[in-house]
């Protein structure tokens, strides 16, 4: 009986090809499906197959619901790498057609590498997730995504890109309008090593220090720094669209500029008010 099924399984699969080579999507995802049917050990792979002949016909829900099921047989069969691989790729697939499932099927592979004990793959995962969150105005969603994403890069101990994360909360809780929560962000971060002194948290030291006193001309100068505009597109814009409270006020004279992100230079009362706000 086991040869039987495997010899079905074998020309089905066969037929698959030979109508995907056609370029005849429909009958080869039939095909796939029916090869799934006979398949004892490669069922997940035909009907991920069979989702990708979806994705050729633009039929997008379609496939990641084949590769969704696929995933989960993948994760059964002891495979879950290759699952997270898979719903990855179906993120990517759909994500021109629907931000909002292309972030569930991030979040499922994020979490199928955590359970891993995959963090570096789990938190590449969920930045593609936080970047999206952030595209949609889904800004609550974004801070516990990416708070959870610099948890990970912390326990690996990748701390510069801790200090990129920062930043990343930081605009997002400015956007939420949560001073708080954002000046919060930058003093658990001194426990970062590194961090203190760096150029990223002087920038935000400086950032959160102009938006507190609603000084524009100092939020514009560190929100249109290098240091900012080349973060990813999705922060980068909340960057450069960062208003201050209440509208700001614009200083007549411009303090000179110090450091690489375009922080006023620091006198001694602006030393002391670092020292009872944010330090």
């Amino acid at each position: 009986m086991s040869f039987y099924f495997d010899s079905a399984a074998s020309e089905y699969a066969k037929a698959a090809v030979c109508f995907k080579n056609a370029k005849q999507f429909e009958q080869a995802k039939d095909a796939y499906l029916k090869e799934a049917e006979y398949h004892t050990e490669n069922k997940a792979l035909a009907i991920e197959q069979a989702g990708m002949m979806m994705k050729d016909l633009k039929k997008m829900p379609e496939a990641i619901q084949y590769i969704e099921k696929a995933s989960m047989i993948y994760v059964e069969n002891g495979t879950p790498d290759t699952a997270a691989m898979a719903l990855d790729r179906a993120g990517k697939l759909i994500e021109p057609v629907s931000l909002e499932k292309a972030v569930d099927l991030y979040q499922q592979a994020a979490g199928v590498f955590e359970n891993e004990d995959r963090l570096r793959q789990s938190a590449e995962l969920l930045g593609k997730a936080s970047r999206l969150l952030v595209r949609l105005r889904r800004l609550d969603e974004a801070a516990t995504a990416l708070q959870k994403e610099k948890n990970m890069y912390k326990d690996i101990e990748n701390y510069p890109t801790c200090f990129k994360k920062t930043t990343a909360q930081v605009l997002v809780h400015l956007h939420r309008n949560d001073f708080v929560a954002a000046d919060k962000c930058v003093r658990e971060s001194y426990s970062l090593p590194g961090y203190s002194g760096s150029e990223d948290c002087v920038a935000m030291e400086t950032l959160l220090q102009g938006y507190d006193e609603q000084d524009e001309d100092q939020v514009h100068r560190v929100c249109n720094s290098a240091l900012l505009k080349y973060m990813d597109n999705d922060y980068a814009k909340l960057a450069i669209s960062l208003k201050v409270p209440g509208g700001g006020v614009k200083k007549k004279t411009a303090k000179p500029p110090h450091g690489g992100a375009g922080a006023p230079a620091a006198s001694a009362e602006d030393d002391d008010d670092y020292e009872g706000g944010l330090c």
